[in-house]
C-alpha cells in the first residue's frame, strides 16, 4: 500500500513537472497583446502591442488585395479585429497558427496599399510594438494636398499663410487630464476653430497640418509648413505637470542656446519625445539641429517668430491666467524650421482640473482660438510685406534715403525693428541705395 501511495505521489509530481514544463514553454514565446488602427490621409498604421521584440516577415498578395503579416514564436493574448469606423482600407482581420509557433495575420484591403513596418521599442505607456503602415498607391503626398490647402486670393494680393499645427495625434495622445481628457482632441478643436477665424479674416489664410487623429512626425510638421509656403507656424499644445495646481497658458520660441528656464527645458524634452511614442522609425545621427544650421538667416526668423509669440501672450491673457508673463525659449524640434517663423503654444494646464475643465468647454476653446486669431492679427498688421492686404490696410510712413543711411540707423531713428523694415520693403540684406523711398511700417 505504502508503495502504492509512494508511486501515485511520484508520478502527480511527474504530472506537475511536465505541466509547468509546457506552460514554460509557452511563456517563452512572444505575445500580441493588442492590435490598433489609425488612419489618416496618409494612409492607415497597424500597431501590434507586444510583450518583447519579434521576428517578422510581411507578404503583399494579389487578387484578392491582402497583406500578410507572419511572427515568429508568437500567440495571440486576445482574438484581433478591427472596428469598422477607424479605416475604410481594411474590409477584414484573419489570424492562425503556422509551424506550430508562428502567428499569421492576414489584412483584406479593399485597394492596393504598399506596406512599410518597423519595431519600437518601449516609450511612454507603451512597450514593444510592430508598426506597419499601409500606404495606398492612389495617396495625393502630403506636399501636394499642402498646396492644395494653400488658395490664391481673389483680390490679386498675396494672402499670409499660417501653418496650424495640433499637437500630438494617433498613437500619441500627449498629456491626458485627471478626468481622462486627452491633449490631442482639444488642441485638434482648437486648431480647427482656428482656422475658421482666420479664413474669415481678410488677407490671411489658415492650413490645417493636421486634420484628424493621426501621428505626424515632428520634422514633418514643419516641413509641411514649409511646403504650404507659410509666413508663421503656430503649435497649439495643452501642458502637464507634476504639480496640479499648475495652471495658465504660456508662449514659447525656439531657443539657439538653451532654455529659458528649467520648466521650459523640460516641456520640450516631454514633447520632443512625441516621435518616441507617436511611432517613427529613427535612422538619422540624431540631433536636426546637426543638419539644419542655425545661420544669421534663422535669426532674422526668430526675432519674427518673438514678435508674434509676444502678440499672442499678450491676446490670450485676455481670456485666461497665463503661466508666464513672459515668451519662453527651449529646443522644441517642432520649432526648427530655419525660414518660417515658428511660436508653440501651450493653451493650458490639462492636469489643472480647472483648465481641463476650461478645454473641455466649446465657448472657451472659441475664445482661446479667437485670441490667437487677434493676436496673429497684430503681428502680421506690423510685419506682412507689400503686395498683402496688410500692407495696403496699415498705417504707414515713407522715407527717402540719403547719402549715408544704413537700414540699422533708419530703423533706430523710426523705432521700428530692421527686420519690420525688411520685411515691409521685401528687401534681402541691408544695401540700400539714396533716392529709394522706403516703407516705414507701423510701430509697436
Amino acid at each position: 500500500m505504502r508503495q502504492r501511495l509512494h508511486t501515485q505521489a511520484t508520478w502527480q509530481r511527474m504530472t506537475l513537472g511536465l505541466l509547468l514544463l509546457s506552460l514554460w514553454c509557452v511563456s517563452g514565446a512572444q505575445s500580441v497583446e493588442n492590435l490598433r488602427v489609425w488612419s489618416g490621409p496618409d494612409g492607415t498604421r497597424v500597431v501590434f502591442d507586444l510583450d518583447d521584440a519579434v521576428e517578422y516577415r510581411i507578404i503583399e498578395l494579389d487578387n484578392p488585395q491582402r497583406v500578410v503579416v507572419d511572427l515568429e514564436n508568437t500567440q495571440l493574448s486576445r482574438p484581433l479585429a478591427v472596428a469598422s469606423d477607424k479605416t475604410d482600407l481594411i474590409t477584414s482581420v484573419r489570424h492562425g497558427i503556422r509551424q506550430g509557433d508562428d502567428l499569421r495575420v492576414v489584412f483584406d484591403l479593399n485597394a492596393r496599399a504598399k506596406p512599410q513596418s518597423f519595431l519600437l521599442a518601449p516609450a511612454g505607456k507603451y512597450g514593444h510594438r510592430l508598426v506597419v503602415d499601409l500606404v495606398p498607391e492612389d495617396v495625393i503626398p502630403a506636399a501636394e494636398r499642402v498646396r492644395q490647402a494653400v488658395q490664391s486670393a481673389q483680390t490679386g494680393e498675396r494672402q499670409m499663410i499660417v501653418a496650424i499645427d495640433a499637437g500630438h495625434g494617433g498613437e500619441d495622445p500627449g498629456a491626458i487630464g485627471p478626468a481622462g481628457t486627452y491633449e490631442k482632441k482639444v488642441v485638434l478643436e482648437i486648431a480647427r476653430e482656428l482656422k475658421k477665424r482666420l479664413d474669415a479674416m481678410p488677407g490671411v489664410q489658415g492650413v490645417l497640418l493636421r486634420t484628424g487623429d493621426y501621428f505626424i512626425p515632428l520634422g514633418e510638421r514643419y516641413q509641411r509648413a514649409r511646403q504650404a509656403e507659410a509666413d508663421l507656424f503656430i503649435s497649439i499644445h495643452a501642458d502637464a505637470f507634476r504639480d496640479f495646481r499648475v495652471r495658465g497658458s504660456s508662449v514659447y520660441i525656439l531657443s539657439q542656446r538653451g532654455a529659458s528656464s528649467e520648466a521650459a527645458r523640460m516641456l520640450a524634452k516631454n514633447e520632443n519625445e512625441a516621435d518616441l511614442i507617436g511611432g517613427v522609425k529613427l535612422n538619422r545621427g540624431d540631433d536636426v539641429l546637426s543638419s539644419v544650421l542655425l545661420d544669421l538667416s534663422q535669426s532674422a526668423t526668430l526675432e519674427y517668430s518673438a514678435h508674434a509669440a509676444e502678440n499672442l501672450l499678450g491676446q490670450l491673457g485676455t481670456v485666461g491666467r497665463r503661466h508666464r508673463k513672459q515668451v519662453e525659449s527651449a529646443n522644441f524640434v517642432v520649432l526648427r524650421s530655419p525660414d518660417v517663423p515658428s511660436v508653440l503654444v501651450e493653451v493650458g494646464f490639462i492636469s489643472n482640473p480647472q483648465d481641463e475643465q476650461n478645454l473641455n468647454s466649446s465657448r472657451h476653446r472659441q475664445k482661446v482660438a479667437n485670441a490667437l486669431a487677434q493676436g496673429i492679427h497684430q503681428h502680421f498688421m506690423r510685419t506682412a510685406p507689400q503686395g498683402t492686404w496688410y500692407a495696403a490696410n496699415r498705417s504707414e510712413q515713407r522715407y527717402i534715403v540719403r547719402q549715408g543711411d544704413t537700414l540699422g540707423v533708419i530703423a533706430q531713428q523710426h523705432r521700428v525693428s530692421i527686420n519690420d523694415l525688411r520685411a515691409s520693403n521685401n528687401i534681402n540684406g541691408d544695401l540700400i541705395r539714396p533716392g529709394a523711398v522706403l516703407v516705414i511700417p507701423a510701430g509697436s
